[in-house]
């Protein structure tokens, strides 16, 4: 496996194994205060209809001229990786609420207790939820792993990083049956947004005639300058923050124990 797939690999394996636990909290939410067959039903077409969409554009986008493939695929990447990157700065510089699938798993569970329990073997209410929240996380996954690997043409390489964060995070979850609250959710999001935001960098600027020095080595270097800007952009947030006449009234507090800029 070249340095390039490597990369491939871990970024969508990091990526997808942050909207699999975003997933499994819903699940387990209503799973286990309504459902488990329903809900697992619900997981179970998320994952066919997933499926298809997969093997629909799949085709269709490796069928590009790579210099096309590239423009397009890169400028996606970067929307989407620019937007993670965003979300996770803000939660780093204490402006923006620190992601809490505890919290998310209880709001989930109550509004699953409140919700009307129908008579008989099948909730309709459980199926929706896990289908909904499967198949909207399921997306973005999805989205990752064609860009991905249509780019690089190595679908099958991406797939299969996707389905080793799906299989880790759903191992995770059935063994602690409970919300992955420890993960560091929202260290992997800043990383995640870095990685995305990078290969767009690279491959968006390949598509469009540039020629980066070192080739693929390049991305060695843009990727720990994306963070070094990036965590730059965290320590001057937060300093704006507590020099800030209404810090106190606006910024949220960062949770003690968080690593400079990064952990959850």
């Amino acid at each position: 496996m070249s340095g390039t797939e490597l990369g491939l690999a871990v970024a969508v394996f990091l990526a997808c194994a942050v909207e699999a636990v975003e997933a499994l909290t819903i699940v387990l939410a209503v799973g286990a205060t309504r459902s488990w067959s329903s809900a697992l039903s619900g997981v179970a077409a998320a994952a066919v209809a997933l499926a298809v969409i997969v093997l629909a554009l799949g085709s269709a986008l490796t069928s590009l001229p790579i210099g096309v493939l590239r423009v397009a695929v890169g400028g996606l990447l970067l929307v989407f990786g620019l937007q993670w990157l965003r979300k996770a700065i803000l939660r780093a510089s204490g402006l923006k609420a620190l992601h809490n699938e505890a919290a998310i798993f209880a709001e989930e569970a109550e509004a699953a207790r409140a919700a009307t329990l129908e008579q008989g073997a099948f909730d309709g209410y459980s199926f929706a939820i896990a289908f909904k929240g499967v198949l909207l996380e399921g997306l973005e996954v999805a989205f990752i792993v064609l860009t991905f690997g249509a780019n690089q043409h190595r679908v099958a390489v991406a797939a299969v990083a996707a389905g080793a964060a799906v299989a880790v995070v759903a191992l995770a979850g059935t063994a602690a049956r409970a919300p992955l609250a420890r993960v560091p959710e929202n260290s992997l999001k800043f990383a995640v947004g870095v990685m995305l935001t990078s290969f767009g960098m690279f491959w968006g600027g390949e598509g469009a005639g540039a020629s980066w020095p070192g080739g693929d080595g390049a991305l060695l270097v843009i990727i720990p300058a994306l963070a070094a800007v990036a965590l730059t952009a965290v320590a001057l947030l937060r300093r704006a923050g507590a020099q800030s006449p209404r810090a106190d009234a606006e910024v949220l507090p960062h949770p003690p124990g968080a690593v400079e800029g990064v952990n959850a």
